[in-house]
């Protein structure tokens, strides 16, 4: 019973490389010669061109199969610490996040305050760019 669901699936995987080669081949031919003038391909080439995309551009594996894999019982460590932690604990949680993310703010402001050019080289001395005018 297991060697015909696998035979199944075998048979319609080499369906769909096959229509995947053939409207590889069907869109070359069609556009490539119009376009740049190259030669067309037939049907092993396609499948070649595949390939080669595959390995090029495809990675390691479908990754569509993965995601129905997932466990859904892992544990969130910075869930369950939340959820031990007391009202009083949670508020000072926030108060101490909200705390270090304006601080944050603070330094990213401080690095970016010299963006406006000329606040940054307000005496023309000190400006390279500057245009020397006839003394």
């Amino acid at each position: 019973m297991k060697t015909v669901h696998y035979l199944k699936h075998l048979l319609i995987g080499l369906v769909i490389i096959a229509a995947l080669g053939v409207v590889v081949m069907l869109l070359w031919n069609w556009l490539i010669p119009s376009i740049f003038g190259w030669s067309t391909i037939n049907c092993w080439q396609a499948f070649g061109l595949l390939a080669l995309s595959r390995i090029l551009v495809g990675g390691r594996g479908w990754r569509w199969r993965h995601h129905h894999h997932r466990r859904h019982d892992c544990s969130n460590p910075i869930r369950e610490k939340w959820m031990k932690m007391s009202p009083e604990e949670r508020k000072e949680f926030i108060k101490n996040f909200r705390n270090r993310r304006e601080q944050m703010k603070g330094d990213w402001n401080m690095h970016n305050r010299f963006r406006d050019w000329n606040e940054f080289f307000e005496d023309s001395d000190s400006n390279p760019v500057s245009e020397k005018t006839n003394e």
